[in-house]
């Protein structure tokens, strides 16, 4: 972003802003997680297994209730207006939330009755679309043609708020291309954004403007997806080139028959002898190197 943006984004009110989020359960806890996703942007959500994202999602949507802090939408608390937050959200998971038993039909009428701005006309443009068959029950879908259902179900509302827990899960790549395509088409008003958990780190190198990483159940790093590619060198080399003050910044150090490679702050790297390769790393490379829990390399 540059000087601009972040003056608009200081002046406005967030589609969501998550203060302290904390829920304790047993061998878990999500710990004070905060972060704030303004109007129109996609915000990449990752980490490893059993790092928090779910409980996470479940304490926005209020699918489950915090221990302690708060998610804000449009700056109102959920016990504001129930109504008016839940129809706010639009909600995909690569776990359906419809009954076996429900065919299209029985989901659309469902879907009337509980949420005022749903269109039965757009509903039912997605099914054709996307070849839905719309007498079968539910339990005769596949995994990807109900995670194709739920995107028609939310992409017909009025929504302001996608939330995607492992929603490209199943899919094939056309039809993930056209999802991420929808998403970018979903927030090209400036009005509304996109929460996206996943662990398909290339959709996110395509679509998302920020990054927010858990682990263990705390929030290990967020920024821009610019500042984080920025923000960090991928480097390589023999280990006989780190006998230096740098070996000591290096992050998720991988060793190989060839030598190793790291991650380290952009700002650190000049500490690097010469000879040491340094590239620019993407995203997924990133995330995948800092997953492995900060890492330092030891020379013996």
């Amino acid at each position: 972003m540059n000087r601009e943006d972040d003056r608009k984004y200081m002046a406005e009110v967030p589609i969501l802003e998550v203060k302290n989020l904390s829920k304790q359960y047993k061998g878990f806890l999500l710990d004070n997680v905060s972060f704030v996703l303004p109007k129109g942007y996609i915000m990449g959500y990752v980490g490893p297994n059993g790092a928090g994202k779910s409980t996470t999602l479940g304490l926005i949507t209020q699918t489950r209730r915090a221990d302690e802090g708060v998610a804000l939408l449009d700056g109102k608390r959920y016990e504001e207006d129930p109504i008016l937050y839940k129809e706010k959200i639009g909600y995909v998971s690569s776990v359906s939330y419809f009954s076996p038993t429900t065919t299209v039909k029985d989901a659309a009428l469902l879907l009337g009755q509980f949420y005022p701005t749903f269109s039965k006309e757009k509903f039912y443009h997605y099914v054709k679309v996307w070849d839905l068959p719309e007498k079968k029950k539910f339990s005769a879908f596949s995994t990807g043609m109900m995670v194709k259902l739920m995107f028609a179900a939310v992409l017909s509302r009025q929504t302001r708020l996608l939330i995607l827990d492992e929603a490209t899960n199943g899919l094939d790549i056309l039809f993930r291309e056209e999802i991420l395509k929808l998403l970018q088409r979903y927030i090209e008003d400036g009005e509304h954004s996109v929460l996206f958990a996943t662990h398909i780190l290339d959709d996110l190198e395509q679509i998302a403007d920020y990054i927010v990483m858990v682990e263990d159940g705390r929030v290990l790093l967020q920024d821009t997806k610019e500042a984080l590619t920025e923000n960090y060198i991928l480097v390589k080399g023999d280990e006989s080139l780190l006998a230096g003050e740098g070996v000591k910044y290096l992050l998720g150090a991988k060793r190989s028959a060839y030598g190793f490679s790291a991650l380290i702050k952009a700002d650190n790297a000049a500490l690097l002898p010469a000879g040491t390769v340094m590239e620019k790393p993407n995203v997924s490379q990133i995330m995948s190197y800092l997953m492995k829990g900060h890492e330092k390399l030891e020379i013996n």
